[in-house]
């Protein structure tokens, strides 16, 4: 057996196997072998089988078989041995392996083609210096909690002509062409100041119609009304109607103790500065997350940009196209690559910075991530006393269900969070405490 590498790039290489009939054929007479003392066939005795009678009915697909398994171990122990970092799987070459005749070859030649990566380096020091935005809860943000609050946990009511704090439900249409949406939603407070007349005292069955690129500020709302993504809400242009089936109302909620008990459970809080400085501690432990996983972001996107890795593109298309099962198309991967290739690399510097810097995940921390999971699901340390020992039971089910990629997620989670929390420690982040409007401002402003 002969296995050379030929490197067109240092990025990309084929990798040939040379086989000769000694390399395969002991493990081919041992398969027949096998084949004779297990085959039932008609006229022959079990385990009476001849070999020749095998030969005859299964020998090329046990030889075909053999090779293959042969192929694949040598491939994966020569990847291995010689310490070559390659990206997704070994390409088998179809055209060649089309031309082999496996009734009277005996020697074999295949080729693999093969994506690699280049040796990279990368700094995480005080030296790295990655923005991080705090946000700070002002009491303009605090007074629209309490608002949408009161509305969500209000009286609804069904009045007959809408008024300007009104919900429309109905029929969109778009005027040319074929768009229709049967169940369709508008708040009319979110409707554009200068539009939110024609929406005021209309009855059920009553049309509306109206410009849908000057309806709504936000291109959010564009695409709640007409179910589509929020960039193609922003070429969205055209007139619409709009037929009313239902106008509800919301009356608001009065601050009492009902309104305190259904916002965060019986008796939490029982009192109006209580329950204020409770919304106020959710907000900020929400806005407190936001800003984390933007950091993350920042993180992210600072060593994507300043880590110089050299990726075999034309490899990872056909690797992508080839183990898609027919998903991947020329038309996803236009539109996908430059997104695929950023989350490659990203993978690539988190794998090496955890190799560097021995950064492991212990199967125990993945089962005690399970049970934390299980505990805040199902409520808390009551749950627990009321379990007992069952609990590493359960947690250990868990993580074994779906063939076990149930431990692979929590493992991969703790993992990433090691070594996010390894970078932000040893690298400079400087933080700029801002407004909740000027955090929404900053991350629609960040582009890749």
């Amino acid at each position: 057996m002969e296995i050379t590498l030929n490197k067109k790039t240092n990025t990309e290489g084929v990798i040939k196997i040379k086989l000769t009939e000694g390399d395969y054929q002991p493990h081919v007479e041992e398969k027949v072998k096998d084949y004779s003392r297990k085959a039932n066939i008609k006229g022959f005795r079990q385990g009476k089988v001849p070999s020749g009678v095998i030969k005859k009915m299964f020998g090329k697909s046990i030889l075909v078989d053999e090779i293959n398994h042969l192929l694949s171990h040598k491939l994966s122990d020569y990847i291995k041995d010689n310490n070559i970092k390659i990206l997704g799987d070994p390409l088998p070459n179809q055209e060649k392996a089309r031309q082999i005749d496996w009734d009277a070859q005996k020697d074999f030649e295949f080729e693999y083609e093969i994506g690699m990566v280049e040796d990279f380096s990368y700094e995480v020091s005080s030296k790295v210096k990655v923005n991080s935005y705090p946000i700070e809860v002002d009491q303009k943000t605090i007074d629209e909690t309490l608002t949408d609050l009161k509305k969500r946990f209000g009286k609804v009511s069904y009045p007959e002509t809408s008024e300007a704090d009104d919900n429309l439900f109905g029929e969109l249409s778009a005027k040319e062409g074929d768009f229709k949406k049967e169940h369709a939603f508008i708040a009319i407070e979110k409707v554009e100041k200068k539009e939110q007349k024609k929406f005021i005292g209309l009855k059920k069955d009553e049309e509306v119609e109206f410009e849908i690129s000057k309806l709504f500020t936000e291109d959010a709302d564009v695409a709640q009304l007409l179910g589509v993504s929020e960039e193609e809400a922003k070429a969205a242009k055209g007139k619409y109607t709009f037929k009313i089936n239902t106008i509800s109302r919301v009356e608001p909620a009065a601050v009492n103790s009902e309104l305190f008990d259904r916002v965060f459970g019986k008796d939490v809080v029982t009192t109006e500065e209580d329950f204020i400085n409770k919304v106020k501690e959710t907000i900020s432990e929400n806005y407190k997350r936001e800003a984390e996983h933007f950091l993350d972001h920042n993180i992210e996107d600072y060593f994507i940009q300043n880590t110089s890795i050299n990726l075999p593109d034309d490899f990872l298309k056909s690797w992508l196209k080839s183990s898609s099962n027919g998903e991947v198309t020329e038309e996803v991967i236009s539109k996908e690559f430059e997104h695929y290739k950023r989350g490659l690399k990203w993978d690539l510097v988190k794998n090496r910075v955890a190799e560097d810097n021995k950064i492991t995940v212990e199967a125990e921390e993945v089962r005690n991530k399970a049970k934390e999971l299980i505990v805040a699901q199902f409520g808390g340390q009551a749950f627990v006393e009321q379990l007992g020992d069952r609990l590493d039971g359960i947690a250990d089910n868990y993580l074994q269900n779906e063939n076990g990629q149930n431990f692979m997620r929590l493992y991969n989670q703790l993992r990433g969070e090691k070594i996010l929390k390894f970078i932000k420690d040893n690298i400079t982040v400087d933080e700029k405490k801002v407004s909740v409007d000027e955090f929404k401002k900053i991350v629609a402003e960040h582009k890749h």
